[in-house]
C-alpha cells in the first residue's frame, strides 16, 4: 500500500473518530482534536521514514504525551520511532514501550 493510501486511510480515520464524543476521561473535544492530530502526524511521519515498520507500532496521545507501542525489529528502529515522535509539532513527552522483537 503506498503511502499517499496509508495517509488518506489514517486522516480518514482520525477524521471519522474526531465527530465522536469525548470518552477519555476529563480530556475536552478540542484537546481530543489536537491529541488526533498529533497522532496522525507521528503516524504519517513514520510512514515517510524507511527505518521505521508503521504498521507494527501503534500511536495514541493523550494531552500531548504520545505513546508508541509495538515491536521493532531493532533497538535502533525503536530509538528512531521515538526521536520521530518527539521532533512531531505539539509533542510535550513521548513513553516508548515498544518491544525489541528480531
Amino acid at each position: 500500500m503506498s503511502n499517499k493510501m496509508k495517509l488518506a486511510i489514517i486522516s480518514l480515520a482520525i477524521a471519522m473518530a474526531s465527530g465522536c464524543s469525548v470518552m477519555r476521561g476529563q480530556q475536552s473535544a478540542s484537546s481530543y482534536v489536537d491529541d488526533a492530530s498529533i497522532t496522525t502526524k507521528v503516524k504519517s511521519a513514520f510512514a515517510s521514514d524507511e527505518r521505521v515498520a508503521a504498521t507494527s507500532i501503534n500511536v495514541e496521545t493523550m494531552k500531548g504525551t504520545v505513546q508508541l507501542s509495538g515491536f521493532a525489529k531493532s533497538q535502533a528502529e525503536k530509538d528512531r520511532a521515538a526521536e520521530i515522535a518527539r521532533k512531531t509539532e505539539g509533542v510535550v513527552s513521548v513513553k516508548n514501550d515498544i518491544v525489541v522483537r528480531p
